[in-house]
């Protein structure tokens, strides 16, 4: 009988392997089709299909060394999870942003992922 992991449990991993900077472990956490988005470039972001195409781009970011996230929380359940974090490339108060994943998981697998930050240009104050 195959036991699969819960999405929490899945989520859980994929984040350790951005903690730890394990590429490895993300290995049998995605899926074949797995379709993920990144954050950049504005506005939509860039569209990875396939399994090699989303673990290269996440493997990127596990590899460089000059930033890191954050996690500040996790919600999961019935295959869908949001993760809440800090991307942070330097040592100011200004060299992070915030965002979230939005992630859906299918027998113990990431199948669709898509990043979302807060990283939209300066606006003109409203009402101005």
């Amino acid at each position: 009988m195959t036991t699969t992991r819960s999405t929490a449990d899945t989520i859980a991993r994929f984040n350790r392997a951005f903690q730890e900077r394990d590429a490895t472990l993300l290995m049998d956490l995605i899926a074949p089709d797995c379709v993920m988005e990144s954050v950049q470039p504005a506005p939509n972001g860039t569209r990875y299909e396939g399994y090699d195409a989303s673990f290269g781009s996440w493997k990127a970011l596990i590899d460089d060394t000059a930033s890191h996230f954050e996690v500040e929380d996790v919600h999961s359940g019935d295959g869908w999870a949001l993760i809440r974090w800090r991307y942070v490339w330097g040592p100011g108060v200004d060299d992070s942003v915030r965002g979230v994943n939005v992630m859906r998981v299918v027998d113990g697998r990431i199948v669709e992922a898509a990043g979302y930050s807060k990283t939209a240009p300066v606006v003109a104050a409203l009402g101005s």
